[in-house]
């Protein structure tokens, strides 16, 4: 189910924390750079400017073996894999 989530931390390229969750959130359909790996700091930077503080919508679609939740992310009607796609790992 769909709701409505503001983004309240940015943990790396394709992770972000919300005030609603205890737990990251992984997002659906994007592998950006881990810590430490080329492009790392492009991609957090990028989906900082794109989401920090914003009002997104969060669809759960799985939980990773960490206990995340995977979910597909919109701002507005856009998915932010999307906006994010020119940083995925290589």
């Amino acid at each position: 189910m769909a709701r409505r989530e503001t983004v309240t931390k940015i943990i790396d390229g394709d992770t972000i924390g919300t005030s609603v969750r205890k737990k990251p959130i992984r997002i659906d359909g994007i592998d950006t750079p881990e810590k430490g790996q080329p492009g790392y700091s492009e991609a957090k930077k990028a989906l900082n400017e794109l989401l920090k503080g914003e009002k997104v919508t969060v669809t759960p679609v799985a939980t990773d073996v960490y206990g995340r939740t995977v979910a597909k992310v919109k701002k507005g009607n856009i998915l932010v894999s999307t906006l994010m796609k020119k940083y995925k790992k290589k």
